[in-house]
C-alpha cells in the first residue's frame, strides 16, 4: 500500500513538472509572437478598423499624419481617437439608461400639471427666443418644447431678425395663432442676435426670463422645475439646469452634461452654466440686456455682467435642455464659430477690468474654454517640503526634474528625511548639501504624513510651503507660476496640480467628495476622472480636468499655499497619519478661513504614485 502510494506521488510530481515546462514554453512562445513583426500590424491594423468605423472623419485627418510624423505617430493618433469615440459611446450608451430612470413620462406630466397650482409663488416666465433663418423642422420642434411645458404660466417671446427665408414668418404667424401666449415682433433689420435678443426681451412682461436658442429644445419638465427651485430658494436670482445634445438624424439624447454647483473658478474658464438658464428680469434689466459686439458670446457676457452684481447662482441637477447638433452650429463643433471664441475672450477681459481683477484672459487648453491668468506680484520665497524615506532613485528624480525645469529662481528645497539607513542616501544627501537652495532636516520618528509635514512647515523660511510627493516628477517648467498666480489671492487656500501617471493618464485633477477613492474609503472622498486619459475627450462633461475649477478639496502630493493660512487652521491634523490629512486640511480652510481651493491643469507633474510608502487600501498613504 505504502509502495503504490509512493509511486503514485512521484507520477503525479512528474506530470506536474511537465506540465510546468510546457506552460513556461507556452508563455515564451506566445511572447514571442506578441513581440513578432506580423502580430504588432495586425493590432495596428485592428486599430484602423476601429477608427474607421467610430470616427471616419478623424481618420482621414490622421493620414496627413502618415506623411509628416511616420507610421509610428500615425498609429499613435488613430489608438487616441479610437479609444476616445469608444468613451463617449459607452457614456451615451449609459445615459439611456440613465434618461429611462429619470425623464417623466406623461403620468408624471400630468400630475405636474394637476399640482403646479400648489406652489406658493407662480411667478411669470418670459422665454427669450431669437429667430434667423433656422431649420424650419427645428424651429417647430422648439416651439412645440414650450407648448409641452408641464407648467403653464410662460410666454414665449420671439423676434424674427429679418429671415430671409419667408416660410419662417409663416410658422412664427401660424403658431402666434394657435396660442396667446406666443408673442412674435418681425425686425426690418436684421442686427445679429444681440439685438434680435433685446427685441424679444421688450415683449416680455414675466418676472424671470429664460433663454432658448431658436433650434433647440426644453424638456417638458423644465419650467416646472424651475419654479420648484425658486419657491425652494426665493432669494436666487439666476438658476441653471444640466443640458444634453440631440442627434439630428436619430432624435436620440446624448452627450450629458452634468454641472457642478455654482463654481465661480470654472465659469471664468468655460460658460458652463450655458442653458437652461433663467434670470430675474430686474437684473437683466439693471445690466442693460444684451450688447451688440458680443455675438457668438451674448450670454456669456450677459451671465459675466450680473455675475458682478450678484452671486445668489443656484444649479438644477437635471437635463432641462436639449442642443440640436445641426451642422455647422456650436452644439456639433464649437471651432466653426472663431467668432464666439473671440467675443468670449473679449467679455472675459471686460469682465476682469470692471472688477478691478489683475489678470488676463486667454485661450485654455481646449476649444471653448479660457485661462485667466493673474499677476503675480513680486517674487516671494517658496518653500517646497519633501518627505521621504530611503528608495534614493526616486528622490533623485523628484529633485533633479525641480532644479532643470524650474522656471521660477526663488524657492528653496527642505528634504525631511524620515530616518533612512541606504547607504546610497546618506551618500546622496552628502551631495545634496553642497547645493544653498537645498537643506535636509529630519524626522527620526514613526511615519506621519501630517506631522512630518507641520514639523517642515515650522522650519521653512518662505512666504508660501509647497507640499510635494517624493515618487513625482516635474513636466511643466512654469509649474509653480502657475500655481502661485492663484495661491497669492486673498480668496483662495490650497491650490492643487494635475498628476498624471507615465502612460498620461489621470491620477489627480481634484477631489470630490462622497464618491468612493478606494476598497477603504467608501463614500469619503476620491479623485475625480481618475485613469481618464489625459486628452481632449470630445465630451464637456469630461473637460474638467482641463481647466481651472475650485474643489472641495486637492491632494498634498503637490500641494501651494500661503504659510500663514497653513498656520491658521493648525496645518495637517496628524490623527491622519497616511490618508484623507489633505481633504480634511482643504475642509478646513473653506470652513475657517471662508476660501475656495483651486485646482490647476497648468502645473503638470507625473505622480509614480505610492512607491515610497504604498497604498491607502493597505493603510498606507496615496
Amino acid at each position: 500500500m505504502a509502495k503504490n502510494y509512493k509511486r503514485l506521488n512521484q507520477q503525479l510530481h512528474h506530470q506536474l513538472l511537465t506540465l510546468e515546462t510546457e506552460r513556461s514554453n507556452l508563455i515564451k512562445e506566445l511572447s514571442r509572437i506578441r513581440n513578432s513583426r506580423p502580430f504588432r500590424l495586425w493590432q495596428n491594423f485592428n486599430v484602423l478598423k476601429k477608427t474607421v468605423k467610430y470616427n471616419p472623419v478623424e481618420f482621414k485627418t490622421a493620414l496627413k499624419v502618415l506623411i509628416t510624423a511616420g507610421p509610428k505617430k500615425l498609429f499613435e493618433k488613430l489608438a487616441n481617437s479610437t479609444t476616445k469615440q469608444i468613451r463617449i459611446k459607452i457614456i451615451n450608451r449609459q445615459y439611456q439608461n440613465w434618461l429611462k430612470k429619470n425623464w417623466p413620462n406623461s403620468h408624471q406630466l400630468k400630475i405636474q400639471k394637476q399640482t403646479q397650482h400648489n406652489f406658493k409663488y407662480q411667478p411669470l416666465f418670459s422665454i427669450i427666443t431669437p429667430v434667423y433663418n433656422p431649420p424650419e423642422k427645428w424651429l417647430k420642434a422648439c416651439i412645440d418644447s414650450v407648448l409641452k411645458q408641464s407648467y403653464q404660466n410662460w410666454q414665449l417671446c420671439l423676434a424674427d431678425d429679418a429671415s430671409t427665408n419667408p416660410k419662417i414668418k409663416q410658422i412664427l404667424n401660424q403658431y402666434k395663432k394657435i396660442d396667446p401666449r406666443i408673442k412674435v415682433v418681425f425686425r426690418k433689420k436684421n442686427g445679429h442676435i444681440s439685438r434680435a435678443s433685446n427685441s424679444a426681451l421688450k415683449l416680455a412682461t414675466g418676472q424671470y426670463i429664460a433663454l432658448l436658442d431658436h433650434d433647440d429644445q426644453l424638456a417638458p419638465h423644465a419650467l416646472y422645475k424651475i419654479i420648484e427651485a425658486i419657491n425652494q430658494h426665493p432669494k436666487t436670482d439666476l438658476f441653471y439646469s444640466d443640458e444634453d445634445k440631440i442627434d439630428p438624424k436619430t432624435g436620440k439624447h446624448l452627450d450629458p452634461y452634468f454641472k457642478p454647483d455654482w463654481s465661480p473658478e470654472l465659469f471664468l474658464s468655460v460658460n458652463y452654466i450655458c442653458h437652461l438658464t433663467v434670470i430675474r428680469k430686474k437684473l437683466i434689466d439693471q445690466v442693460g440686456g444684451f450688447r451688440p459686439g458680443y455675438e457668438g458670446s451674448q450670454d456669456y457676457d450677459l451671465f459675466l455682467r450680473i455675475n458682478q452684481i450678484t452671486n445668489r447662482i443656484h444649479h438644477i441637477p437635471d437635463i432641462l435642455y436639449s442642443w440640436v447638433k445641426i451642422p455647422d452650429s456650436t452644439a456639433a463643433v464649437y471651432s466653426v464659430k472663431n467668432y464666439a471664441n473671440i467675443a468670449s475672450l473679449k467679455a472675459l477681459n471686460h469682465h476682469l477690468k470692471q472688477t478691478n481683477t489683475k489678470a488676463k484672459a486667454e485661450n485654455g487648453l481646449v476649444p471653448g474654454t479660457f485661462r485667466v491668468k493673474y499677476k503675480i506680484h513680486g517674487q516671494p520665497l517658496i518653500s517646497i517640503i519633501i518627505p521621504t524615506k530611503d528608495k534614493v532613485g526616486y528622490l533623485q528624480r523628484c529633485v533633479k526634474s525641480i532644479l532643470e525645469i524650474t522656471t521660477y529662481k526663488n524657492f528653496q528645497i527642505l528634504i525631511t528625511d524620515n530616518s533612512s539607513v541606504d547607504a546610497k542616501t546618506l551618500k546622496y544627501y552628502e551631495k545634496l548639501k553642497q547645493n544653498k537652495k537645498i537643506k535636509i532636516i529630519s524626522w527620526p520618528k514613526k511615519f506621519n504624513f501630517s506631522s512630518i509635514n507641520n514639523f517642515a512647515v515650522k522650519k521653512a523660511k518662505g512666504e508660501y510651503v509647497l507640499l510635494l510627493n517624493n515618487d513625482t516628477e516635474i513636466i511643466s517648467p512654469d509649474w509653480i507660476e502657475s500655481m502661485l498666480e492663484h495661491a497669492q489671492r486673498k480668496d483662495v487656500g490650497a491650490v492643487g496640480a494635475k498628476l498624471i501617471y507615465h502612460n498620461h493618464k489621470i491620477q489627480h485633477a481634484g477631489i470630490v467628495l462622497g464618491i468612493r477613492g478606494g476598497p477603504i474609503e467608501k463614500g469619503v472622498a476620491g479623485h475625480i476622472q481618475k485613469m481618464i486619459p489625459d486628452q481632449p475627450s470630445g465630451l464637456a462633461i469630461l473637460n474638467s480636468k482641463d481647466t481651472v475649477r475650485n474643489f472641495s478639496a486637492v491632494t498634498a502630493a503637490c500641494l501651494l499655499i500661503n504659510r500663514q493660512k497653513y498656520l491658521a487652521v493648525n496645518g495637517l491634523d496628524s490623527r491622519f497619519r497616511i490618508a484623507f490629512n489633505d481633504v480634511d486640511f482643504c475642509l478646513k480652510l473653506t470652513k475657517k478661513l471662508k476660501v475656495k481651493n483651486i485646482y490647476t491643469p497648468y502645473t503638470l507633474l507625473y505622480h509614480h504614485e505610492s512607491i515610497s510608502v504604498g497604498k491607502p487600501s493597505r493603510g498606507t498613504r496615496d
